[in-house]
């Protein structure tokens, strides 16, 4: 399972995660940094799309729907929602940026079509709250998750102060045992500021079969097919992370390790 962390490449797709070479079923992840001017164009095949504008400001054209400059955010440690498009599956888009701009294309397999149309997300829909307290404190931004409309597709981003940790205590989302757990494939899309810092992700499994701990640099991606997965951030840095899963069933429902389930009881 060396290969959990993926290293941006040169060019407009940085980063371009498959179901086929992840190894597993629904989720894929493809990162686009495009300067202003530059086009993007692709096609949703049987797949629901989110394309999340991670940074910068851009126009989106699906068919008859056309979303004009869209985008407010110059870098996503300005901590304000961002804006997002639903696609559903066998629909072309297009991408011209309108600002240097980075892309996030988010993306599940789909058995059968999507019932749901194109649709904008605006920073007003995007639910945010805090979780957690003290050095476990967090900014989430839910821009697709539950509460909103898809198939499979849930995103959601993360924003974690120097010094915290997320995605803790540790839990995993890895069998399909619904309602107490769900199967989601899961990705960590990682910025840092300053850019020059690191955070560490650790992705482990109750039998320690798969236990592995990344160091993991600013636009680089780390793939959770099972297991814990929680996130430390070392003082000097915050981290933002960009969350896609996907499974059989649109549920997010998650166990935590038992060995740290004291922490949740202390809080309560």
């Amino acid at each position: 399972m060396s290969d959990l962390l993926r290293k941006p490449a040169d060019g407009q797709t940085r980063l371009a995660i498959t179901p086929e070479n992840a190894s597993w079923e629904y989720v894929g992840f493809s990162l686009v940094k495009l300067a202003a001017g530059e086009t993007f164009a692709g096609n949703s095949e049987m797949r629901e799309l989110c394309l999340v504008l991670v940074e910068g400001k851009a126009t989106v054209s699906c068919g008859d729907d056309k979303f004009e400059s869209i985008g407010e955010r110059m870098s996503p440690f300005d901590q304000t929602p961002p804006y997002a498009v639903y696609l559903p599956d066998n629909r072309c888009f297009d991408v011209v940026a309108v600002t240097d701009v980075e892309l996030a294309v988010t993306s599940s397999v789909l058995d059968e079509p999507s019932s749901y149309p194109v649709r904008l997300i605006t920073p007003e829909q995007v639910v945010t709250m805090d979780r957690g307290e003290g050095s476990n404190l967090r900014r989430i931004h839910n821009i697709m998750m539950g509460e909103t409309e898809a198939e499979r597709l849930l995103i959601t981003e993360v924003f974690t102060p120097a010094g915290n940790w997320s995605s803790y205590p540790p839990h995993k989302h890895d069998i399909d045992r619904l309602p107490d757990e769900s199967y989601l494939e899961e990705t960590y899309y990682h910025r840092i500021n300053p850019d020059q810092g690191f955070v560490f992700q650790r992705i482990y499994t109750d039998d320690r079969e798969l236990d592995e701990t990344y160091a993991v640099n600013d636009g680089e991606c780390v793939l959770v097919p099972k297991g814990y997965h929680p996130v430390g951030v070392p003082h000097g840095y915050d981290s933002y992370y960009l969350n896609t899963m996907a499974g059989p069933k649109r549920d997010w429902k998650f166990f935590n390790d038992p060995d740290h389930e004291w922490i949740i009881e202390q809080q309560k």
